[in-house]
């Protein structure tokens, strides 16, 4: 089980509390787990990954056991940590401004 952390505005919009527990097939991978995370709540399609390329948005970050993924590609195997659920893949809607 995959356990994954939402920015509030995606946990809002999914209605969840909390964290996401996902059931994911191997290999984990950052794409495999966000497959996973839209096709579970469909209504996220689009707001983490444009929705012709699958490119990550531009204001989302992913990070895994204190590592930010969000530059790797999606192919990228998550840690042990986080496929054997001790530790969250977590989405983070990036801070901008001046």
């Amino acid at each position: 089980m995959i356990r994954v952390v939402l920015p509030f505005h995606l946990r809002n919009l999914a209605r969840v509390e909390g964290e996401v527990d996902l059931e994911v097939s191997s290999p984990v991978t950052i794409r495999s787990v966000l497959d996973a995370l839209e096709a579970k709540y469909p209504v996220l399609c689009g707001t983490m990954r444009d929705h012709g390329t699958l490119k990550r948005r531009p204001f989302v970050r992913f990070f895994a056991c204190k590592e930010d993924l969000s530059l790797e590609p999606q192919e990228t195997p998550l840690p042990e940590a986080v496929r054997n659920g001790a530790e969250p893949f977590l989405i983070v809607g990036a801070m901008a401004g001046g």
